[in-house]
């Protein structure tokens, strides 16, 4: 019996995915919990946060680079950073969904469809 193969994109998206998390919080939490300490305290707390976002980074991107082209890498991340950052602002920063999220979704929408034909 063979071991179970999970195709290159899907490894890579799962590792991007969970990387985003933790990029999000890096990126946006203490504005949230830190506005009373300063700026250097939230700069710290995030780069320690940011440690395990490369953990996950790096490798998704090693893995992805063996089917991908850097456009496609690229683009497949921002595709990846507005579906986790959404949730993110509705949920965790309880800020109203907008429209604009839609337009923006769009726009990614296309520049994938440029960067996966073939």
């Amino acid at each position: 019996m063979t071991g179970l193969h999970i195709p290159v994109l899907w490894q890579t998206v799962t590792l991007l995915a969970l990387s985003n998390v933790f990029m999000t919080f890096a990126w946006y939490s203490h504005l949230k919990n830190l506005n009373d300490r300063a700026w250097w305290v939230a700069a710290l707390l995030s780069w320690g946060i940011a440690l395990f976002e490369y953990l996950l980074q790096v490798p998704a991107n090693r893995i992805g680079h063996t089917e991908m082209n850097l456009g496609q890498l690229k683009i497949l991340q921002e595709v990846i950073t507005l579906t986790v950052f959404v949730p993110f602002v509705v949920f965790y920063m309880n800020q109203p969904l907008k429209l604009d999220y839609l337009w923006a979704a769009l726009c990614i929408l296309g520049a994938v469809y440029f960067v996966f034909r073939t």
